[in-house]
């Protein structure tokens, strides 16, 4: 993609697609990114390597994967605040990653000491519903 002609969320979703293959040696299947006020939240669909998939499958294996993805993210995410603030003019100011293991998502969440907390929804939401001008069924 030609970053001239891509829009920051692409951007940042590519970045953090790189930073995730650098850091782990797996690509996420998907990333979405959002922007809400001064929050930004990127979402790694797919992120865990299959190695991962099968230790999250017990309560142990699960809590020493979140761990693992948790200090690595805290211990390596500087290329990636730096290139969200050369993409976005706006500096990180605080940032947390979350795994859920069940779906092998990996949550970044970059944050101007705000409480966030990210719900991952069992399917897509149409801007239309989410707007009040559609059935959500």
């Amino acid at each position: 993609m030609d970053a001239l002609n891509s829009t920051m969320a692409q951007q940042v979703a590519e970045a953090a697609s790189l930073f995730q293959l650098q850091s782990t040696g797996h690509a996420p299947r998907a990333v979405t990114v959002v922007l809400s006020d001064d929050t930004l939240v990127v979402t790694l669909h797919g992120a865990l390597s299959p190695a991962e998939q099968h230790m999250v499958q017990s309560p142990a294996g699960a809590a020493r994967i979140q761990e693992f993805h948790r200090q690595l993210f805290t211990n390596s995410s500087e290329s990636l605040r730096q290139e969200i603030k050369r993409i976005t003019g706006v500096e990180v100011r605080e940032a947390a990653a979350e795994v859920e293991t069940t779906t092998g998502t990996v949550v970044h969440v970059f944050t101007t000491g705000t409480t966030v907390q990210v719900f991952l929804l069992a399917q897509r939401i149409s801007p239309e519903t989410w707007n009040g001008r559609g059935d959500p069924s």
